[in-house]
């Protein structure tokens, strides 16, 4: 029987923010005090919406990562070590460059036959690298226990559709290989990501699933990329959200697509695949204020009505990008446990 939740996680409220266009169909979001300190300090630094930056521009702008370093500068603390060891390395690509990758190694590793976790980073296929999702990473890793494997895969617009699709495939196979010499257990892993990200890990599933290979065990989905309807509600009330609004969204997408056709590819528009049936349960966690987030409620929905099993999670007051702002914004730690303890029953033995 499917399994659905349909949650979302109320927030201390503060002052109105003007995230949204109210006239175009929806009221616009409070944000957690906690959200609106970051953003505030994301544009002190500097950071422009993206849709006014070209693609090398966009890379250089201050992310939310370094307004959450600047913000505990201020405080005069150090970010708190958190137990996991990381390394980075290499992933053949075929004819092409090799993937750069991070290997996350939490404290209390067994010798052998650890869960894994492959993670894809976000920023809309456009933006964003290991650096960028590092506090992702790493807290998933610490969370669950797993070893957590972060690919760095290729971007657009010097990359477009499919690369970042095939590059995924080809670390999922070549992860399933090495399971063994990383001292993960190939039997249980699990694929995360976020926007982009979870748009990639999402198409693991369902292409190991056409290919009838090994199946990842869990999907954890942070707010994803899954349509292409402008018209959905989020769209609407979230047009000018900080930091992705929908002028930001149609961007991405315009590096991504080398025609417009191919935003109806069922690649990128998860809603648009013949069958979501026999996938692994998923997790999906969405933010409130996301233009993102009718998409990602959407694909729970086709999940259900395909009899996947899904527990999706809206977290109030927050925006596109909190999961790793867990050292400032609490609804990032409540995310975060929501997630591990989801990876952690998949992880666990078959009684």
């Amino acid at each position: 029987m499917t399994d659905l939740h349909f949650d979302t996680i109320p927030a201390p409220l503060t002052t109105l923010q003007p995230a949204g266009d109210s006239s175009a169909g929806g009221a616009p979001a409070q944000l957690d005090a906690d959200m609106k300190h970051v953003l505030d300090v994301l544009g002190e630094l500097g950071a422009r919406p993206l849709e006014y930056s070209t693609p090398s521009m966009a890379r250089r702008q201050p992310r939310l990562a370094d307004a959450v370093a600047s913000i505990i500068s201020r405080q005069n603390r150090s970010a708190a070590e958190d137990g996991v060891a990381a390394e980075e390395f290499v992933i053949p690509n075929g004819d092409v460059e090799p993937l750069g990758a991070r290997l996350y190694r939490p404290l209390g590793l067994l010798s052998r036959l650890n869960p894994m976790v492959l993670y894809f980073h976000g920023g809309g296929f456009v933006t964003g690298d290991l650096d960028s999702h590092d506090t992702s990473a790493r807290a998933i890793a610490r969370r669950t226990g797993a070893i957590v494997v972060s690919i760095a895969y290729r971007l657009a617009p010097e990359h477009r559709f499919p690369a970042a699709h095939e590059d995924s495939w080809t670390v999922w196979t070549w992860l399933l290989e090495q399971a063994h010499e990383l001292g993960g257990d190939p039997r249980r892993i699990a694929v995360a990501g976020e926007d982009a990200g979870a748009n990639l890990a999402a198409n693991i599933a369902i292409r190991a699933r056409n290919e009838r290979t090994t199946r990842p065990i869990h999907q954890g989905l942070i707010h994803p990329m899954a349509g292409s309807d402008w018209t959905r509600e989020s769209y609407g009330q979230f047009q000018r959200a900080r930091p992705i609004g929908l002028a930001a969204m149609r961007w991405r997408y315009r590096q991504l697509l080398e025609q417009e056709g191919e935003i109806n590819d069922p690649r990128v528009d998860l809603l648009a695949q013949d069958s979501l049936r026999n996938l692994a349960p998923a997790t999906i966690i969405l933010a409130e204020a996301d233009p993102l987030r009718s998409e990602g409620e959407a694909l729970a929905q086709a999940f259900v009505d395909s009899g996947t099993p899904v527990e999706c999670r809206t977290y109030a007051g927050v925006t596109q990008g909190f999961f790793g702002l867990g050292q400032l914004v609490t609804k990032a730690l409540f995310a975060q446990t929501d997630l591990a303890q989801a990876l952690g029953r998949a992880f666990a033995p078959s009684s």
